[in-house]
């Protein structure tokens, strides 16, 4: 399915890896403007994103990055991180085979303390128990006050992981993609905020 090129791709790894990937299909550009909407991409340094899948999303974020900015992609399937490292050859770009619970330890890895933003698309609902809890909690952890945790659903399910975390949770809907998803927008306060 390779050869069938991004969409092979992303179909290949839903077939080995429905559990982990939210989708068979990729988000649609409405998604993704919708999504990013709220960035403050002046202030934003390291952007962070959970299962990209075929990178959807990255080109979209690189195009509204600042020229000395970081995305970092994460995802636990190998299929996926070989294809964007084949595909994107942005200096900016960085993609790790690793789990998103490891969030801080990766971005330190890169040389930063901390996320300005974190998007994700990963299925909450039907991550193995305790997994999503602790990726909501390592990401509270590594964004900087003022920055948030994107994601986005086909369920409101993530914001039930989100909610111990993010004070101020902005949500959204968007219709034109299949499936019609949620959006959330999880918002790390600034001290004395609240």
């Amino acid at each position: 399915m390779s050869m069938l090129g991004p969409w092979g791709v992303f179909v290949e790894g839903f077939i080995e890896h429905p559990v982990m990937v939210g989708s068979i299909i990729p988000s649609s550009r409405y998604t993704i403007t919708k999504m990013l909407a709220p960035v403050d991409w002046d202030a934003c340094k390291v952007f962070v994103e959970y299962g990209p899948g075929v990178g959807t999303f990255c080109r979209p974020v690189l195009d509204r990055m600042r020229r000395d900015g970081l995305l970092i992609v994460i995802d636990t399937n190998p299929l996926f991180i070989d294809y964007l490292k084949r595909t994107i050859s942005d200096n900016r770009f960085s993609a790790v085979h690793g789990s998103a619970a490891d969030v801080e330890a990766i971005v330190r890895a890169h040389g930063h303390d901390h996320a300005d933003y974190v998007l994700s698309g990963l299925p909450f609902s039907t991550l193995p128990d305790g997994i999503g809890p602790a990726i909501a909690e390592a990401t509270f952890r590594v964004i900087r006050p003022g920055g948030a945790f994107l994601v986005y659903q086909f369920t409101a399910a993530a914001r039930d992981f989100m909610t111990p975390f993010f004070n101020r949770i902005d949500k959204g809907f968007e219709w034109r993609n299949v499936l019609p998803c949620f959006l959330f927008w999880g918002w790390k306060q600034e001290p004395g905020e609240g």
